[in-house]
């Protein structure tokens, strides 16, 4: 008999992760985001090559959720508050500032994975 199985992707999992790490070591948490991906709600005026390094520090941001379709959070830029939306499919990176320690990621879409289970 056999069952099929869906299960979440590990990226939105894996950034949160990396996320605590690096703020709990007081490190700076920087996020590379594809800046030509859809649904990204960011300052265009900053992006080079077609990607964005946003400084997700706890400190420099306000109102953080990093769900799993979405990270979503205020901060300032040229002294103007922002609404700044990130799908994760848009996440190429996030990494630690000082030493740049952390994890790069490919661009994908971002799908349930369906797994055939066998009994």
């Amino acid at each position: 008999m056999s069952e099929t199985t869906s299960i979440t992707p590990t990226r939105p999992y894996m950034v949160r992760a990396l996320y605590q790490w690096i703020e709990d070591n007081q490190l700076t948490p920087y996020l590379m985001v594809d800046a030509t991906a859809e649904n990204v709600q960011i300052p265009r005026e900053h992006v080079q090559d077609g990607r964005i390094v946003l400084n997700i520090a706890s400190r420099a941001t306000g109102n953080m959720s990093m769900e799993n379709d979405y990270i979503h959070f205020s901060a300032r830029f040229g002294g103007v508050s922002q609404e700044i939306w990130v799908p994760m499919t848009s996440v190429l990176g996030i990494y630690a500032k000082e030493n740049s320690q952390g994890m790069f990621l490919t661009p994908m879409n971002m799908t349930t994975i369906n797994l055939k289970m066998m009994r």
